[in-house]
């Protein structure tokens, strides 16, 4: 049975229908009025956000001002109370039904998130299932065939450092060589779209830039990517567009040399000169 999603008004339905249909060919992702609130603690407060196709973004930002909870929301792992998210000319996890918004069957939100891949902080492999094992699940429960499968894993393995660990378990890799079997996992369907939610925060210092490493390696090849992260010489080196969030509004955005060198407003110049 298909739900409800929260009710808005049929202004902002009419906006989302409209947005979805039009298609923008250089938009990637296009966010409007994004609001979550857990409880009585709002973490997302209306946020606007156009991300446009092929470009690296990335969201900075102290702990608990939403950048995650944000970035769950574009492939619906969590549910906006108010606004929605357009990937390419598609809502997520919603369609309009007349003046309302409609939760999705979740074999279609399952379907709409084997197309944006998602790189986790902690990793998310499964322990009992070997190296290659954990690239190939999700691929074969979406029907590609178990040889394919595993002929992509192993070239995905080798793109990212790891083609001689195919046979190993999770608990037998550093952190740094488990993120990028994640990073392999989440290029398994070829995605136009990456998110990262600070990929490297679990990680020992030493390992850091391994995991970097492997990110830039999928810069500027045509995949657009959303980086949640905490490492400002990643930030200023390889995006193309800054973000600066705080208590779940954007305080400011724009180029890296104008958000990290020479930026505006006084909260994203106190967070800078603490990291920096």
């Amino acid at each position: 049975m298909t739900t409800s999603a929260p009710a808005q008004t049929s202004t902002a339905v009419d906006t989302a229908a409209a947005t979805a249909a039009a298609g923008d060919p250089t938009t990637a992702v296009e966010i409007h009025n994004a609001t979550k609130s857990f409880g009585d603690r709002q973490v997302l407060k209306g946020v606007d956000l156009t991300v446009k196709k092929g470009t690296v973004t990335v969201i900075l930002g102290p702990s608990g001002s939403g950048k995650s909870t944000l970035l769950r929301a574009i492939n619906h792992l969590e549910k906006l109370d108010e606004g929605y998210v357009v990937v390419g000319d598609e809502l997520v996890g919603v369609r309009v039904v007349g003046d309302r918004f409609k939760e999705l069957h979740e074999k279609q939100i399952l379907r709409q998130r084997s197309k944006i891949g998602f790189v986790f902080q902690n990793f998310n492999l499964f322990p009992h299932l070997t190296i290659l094992e954990n690239i190939v699940e999700a691929p074969i429960s979406l029907g590609i065939k178990p040889k394919a499968a595993r002929e992509l894993a192993r070239t995905l393995l080798e793109r990212v450092g790891l083609a001689d660990k195919q046979s190993a378990y999770p608990r037998q890799l550093s952190g740094g060589q488990q993120q990028r079997v994640a990073i392999a996992r989440a290029l398994a369907f070829d995605p136009e779209l990456i998110l990262f939610d600070e990929p490297t925060s679990a990680l020992d210092p030493e390992l850091v830039g391994e995991v970097l490493g492997v990110i830039r390696t999928l810069t500027g090849g045509g995949t657009t990517l959303i980086v949640v992260t905490h490492e400002i010489g990643f930030a200023r080196e390889c995006a193309d567009w800054i973000v600066f969030l705080d208590e779940g509004r954007i305080v400011e955005q724009g180029r890296p040399e104008d958000v990290l060198d020479r930026p505006r407003e006084r909260r994203t110049q106190d967070f800078l000169s603490k990291v920096l």
